[in-house]
Formats: structure tokens, sequence, C-alpha cells
């Protein structure tokens, strides 16, 4: 796996606190995402974002994965994650996330939780086109992803959602 292969955000860095905008129930963009070195033999990248904190009986919880994204991209804007896909390159497909709609889903870990790990990888991979049924589940996508990937970088940012305040009785 190639290790100049990077992935960047001008919204955060590596290992830093998410902003309360990227809440599911906030504004729920996707943020800006830029990579570079990606190896020559790439042919299209996919896209993700995973929580493997969420209290999910160790699954975690994806947030988001598009794939067939043209080979000649290098960024991703702010909110290209919306759910019809407008702001994505053209030929790139969404699936459903783990709350069981297309596109990006915000954070949105238990109130009181620690912090939890998002994490952000993009992957290039070795195919211009993967043929992913619309129906697919998030792991069946991963695995066809896994098997096409050439190189990957991860961007990790945290985001903790404060205990709620307690109702006087």
């Amino acid at each position: 796996m190639s290790t100049s292969f990077t992935l960047t955000s001008a919204e955060f860095s590596e290992g830093s606190h998410l902003d309360a905008a990227y809440q599911a129930d906030r504004d729920n963009q996707s943020p800006a995402l830029q990579w570079q070195g990606a190896p020559a033999e790439t042919r299209s990248f996919a896209i993700a974002m995973h929580d493997p904190d969420a209290p999910t009986g160790g699954a975690g919880w994806w947030h988001w994965l598009a794939f067939n994204i043209p080979a000649d991209t290098q960024a991703l804007p702010r909110n290209a994650g919306a759910a019809g896909g407008d702001n994505m390159p053209a030929g790139t497909r969404q699936m459903r996330n783990d709350g069981g709609n297309l596109g990006y889903m915000g954070c949105y870990p238990p109130e009181g939780d620690p912090a939890h790990r998002y994490i952000f990888t993009v992957y290039a991979l070795n195919t211009d086109k993967l043929d992913i049924a619309a129906d697919a589940t998030t792991s069946l996508a991963g695995f066809m992803v896994n098997a096409h990937t050439v190189a990957k970088a991860s961007l990790t940012a945290y985001y903790a959602r404060p205990a709620a305040a307690a109702e006087s009785v």
C-alpha cells in the first residue's frame, strides 16, 4: 500500500474534535476532503466515514460510503454527501448509511458517551466501476471496495454529545 497517499480536510485535522455542525440533527453536511499521492494504477476512488465506537455489538456505524468516484478527482466539497448525489462527481454512487438513508449521515453518538472516533477513508481502486446492487448492505459494498483497493488513506476526528441536563422534579 502506498505511504505517500494522504487524506486531509481544511475543516479539521487528524485527531481534532469535530464541530457540532457535523452532527446529524444539525447541518448534517459532509466535510470538504482532499487527497493526493494516489498510485498510478488508480482507476477510481471510494470514500467512507465509519464510527467504530458506536454501541452496535462490534460492527460500528457506517455513516457514509460512496464509490465510482472518477480517478481524476482529488477533492470533494463540503456537503458532497448530500442524499441526491448532486454534489458528487458524475457517475459516483452512494450507499445507504446505517441509518437507512442514501448519502452522508452526520455524527450522532449517544448523549454522554465518551468522544467517538469518526474515521474518513479514501480508497484508491483498481477498477473504473464497482457494480454493487442498490439494495446491498454497506458490509457487502465495503467488501467489494476492499477487494479492489490498491491504497487507502484515513483521517480520524472525534465527536461527543454532552449528557442531557437532568430535568428537575
